[in-house]
């Protein structure tokens, strides 16, 4: 783990995506945070010695999810599976498949397996199944404030966690997708899919794979971040380390039927692309359901001071 020093910084972006704003100081106490996301051999131990299983390899409960084909409620999880000629954007379903038998130990669905994967990030796990492991190992999942404090790397309004500049010189500083999304991936950083860990060169506090490669998991639920920056102190004092909003307020309006929270995710993933999601940024947040797993988010963990 690697220790990042407690103090105010500047969380948040005005240059891209309207759920990052607005820039608003915070501070944060000094934490420790893994330098990598857990992997699947970190995970396999935990599984090892617990026997604890993730959501993924459970049945789906047919009443929380009235209408839904029966054949869909087996134990599975959502693979990206790249489109075999252009789709329209606005369409998630080309390129997102559900795969009964998709789960940690069978990232690709059914048949599949971890062979030369072990030092890759664990996929296909929710947020119920990072608390679980981050418990086990006396640990915690960082708030969304200690997350982008950490991926910043002691530095104030840059975009990406290096500097402003995504591929300085051509250079590839992180994993994610390079050519025309979904279904033309270049591969110029040498990976389709994910990477391992340590693939490329880490931040200023010494952490890797804080951008791209997998999203990971935060504690906060997900709401706009006006609204967490209405909460701060009519002092003008910066608020000290900042939680997300309530379950409730977290929940998809435009989702009635499932009315399920969501926490915040950070960091983009090897499926971000120039022209789809610029999530490859310390500012990026993603409102991920808490049921959901799927082959590009995982999480790390920290220990309070």
């Amino acid at each position: 783990m690697r220790w990042i020093p407690g103090g105010r910084f500047r969380m948040g972006c005005e240059n891209f995506y309207p759920e990052e704003a607005p820039v608003r100081t915070v501070g944060v106490d000094g934490f420790w945070i893994d330098e990598v996301p857990v992997t699947n051999a970190m995970f396999k131990r935990f599984v090892d010695s617990t026997g604890y299983v993730t959501l993924a390899e459970e049945p789906l409960d047919p009443a929380a999810y009235a209408g839904v084909d029966p054949a869909l409620l087996q134990p599975g999880s959502l693979v990206f599976v790249s489109p075999r000629q252009r789709v329209r954007l606005d369409d998630i379903s080309q390129w997102w498949q559900w795969r009964v038998g998709a789960d940690w130990r069978h990232p690709l669905g059914s048949g599949s397996s971890l062979a030369g994967l072990e030092d890759h990030p664990v996929v296909h796990v929710t947020h119920r199944d990072a608390a679980a492991y981050a418990a086990w190992a006396g640990k915690a999942l960082p708030t969304e404030a200690e997350w982008e404090r950490a991926c910043r790397g002691g530095h104030e309004d840059r975009d990406y966690a290096w500097g402003d500049e995504l591929a300085p010189g051509g250079r590839m500083l992180a994993n994610y997708f390079q050519g025309q999304f979904p279904w033309n991936n270049t591969c110029e950083d040498g990976y389709e899919r994910t990477s391992p860990v340590r693939s490329y060169p880490s931040n200023d506090y010494g952490l890797f794979d804080m951008i791209g490669n997998v999203w990971e998991w935060t504690d906060d639920w997900f709401v706009p971040a006006t609204m967490l920056a209405k909460k701060a102190p009519g002092c003008g004092c910066a608020p000290q380390n900042p939680r997300g909003g309530s379950q409730a307020d977290s929940t998809d309006p435009r989702d009635a039927s499932t009315r399920l929270g969501r926490r915040v995710c950070k960091g983009g993933s090897h499926l971000c692309a120039v022209g789809y999601c610029q999530r490859y940024r310390p500012a990026s947040r993603h409102a991920q359901a808490i049921d959901s797993s799927t082959s590009h988010i995982g999480f790390r963990c920290v220990v309070r001071a």
